[in-house]
């Protein structure tokens, strides 16, 4: 269950304080514009999202609920940010950093990963297809690279031929996706072996926090990465991928 709060006309006699900070934070951006029509929700979002829409001269705001309880100056944050990006003003840098450094943590990291498992549904294809088995690579990959020593996580093709998220590991329910794209004749092993033991050091290499910045390929992690021996023909076929049908 969500919390749902109504904020300036939409309001009868209480008034939240978080109504309070976006009432402060549109003034501090948008000065000699009147505050609009406005309503908020903490929302069971499967992740730390937060989205802001303006419709028919309201604004409505959606929180993740893992949000609910954060300090006033992270909520002041979130909703700077959310407003500028709406009405395409800078965003303070300082504001930036201090929700990043918030939502980065270990605690809210760990909030956030339960929450995904959870709450989150991850459609799998599964890891044969119609030119390579996705079990099969990793497998070859693991002996090759890692002694054999690495636990196959969920190998999943993804559900279309998507270009503009090639592969990805999702730690929350521990899978490997593959664009199905690479399933085809004309794409050369040594590719797919790329974008795998790419997501194979994703494994290896967590992200991690250094102050308020995400280290998603740390130096360690591109040390190994070079060790794939058809590196740069692999990286220079994923930039002409674009043209295959």
């Amino acid at each position: 269950m969500f919390a749902y709060i109504r904020g300036h006309r939409f309001q009868s006699q209480m008034t939240s304080p978080l109504s309070h900070i976006f009432e402060q934070a549109y003034r501090d951006l948008r000065p000699r514009t009147p505050i609009p029509e406005f309503e908020i929700r903490f929302y069971r979002f499967a992740n730390i999202n937060n989205t802001i829409r303006l419709r028919q001269g309201r604004i409505f705001v959606r929180i993740s609920d893992l949000l609910e309880g954060a300090p006033e100056p992270v909520l002041y944050a979130l909703l700077h940010i959310l407003i500028a990006k709406l009405h395409r003003k800078p965003i303070d840098s300082a504001h930036a950093t201090r929700y990043r450094k918030f939502t980065g943590s270990q605690a809210m990291a760990a909030k956030a990963h339960l929450i995904r498992q959870m709450r989150g549904r991850k459609r799998i294809e599964g890891p044969k297809g119609k030119h390579y088995d996705l079990d099969q690579v990793f497998d070859d990959l693991n002996l090759r690279f890692f002694h054999g020593l690495m636990a196959r996580p969920q190998m999943t093709w993804s559900g279309n031929h998507s270009l503009r998220s090639l592969g990805h590991y999702d730690p929350a329910h521990n899978t490997i996706v593959v664009s199905r794209v690479f399933d085809g004749p004309r794409v050369p092993r040594y590719a797919i072996e790329y974008l795998v033991y790419h997501e194979m050091l994703h494994l290896r290499h967590p992200v991690k926090l250094r102050g308020s910045r995400r280290l998603v390929h740390p130096a360690a992690f591109r040390e190994e990465e070079k060790l794939f021996p058809q590196l740069e023909e692999a990286k220079e076929f994923l930039k002409r991928l674009g043209s295959l049908d």
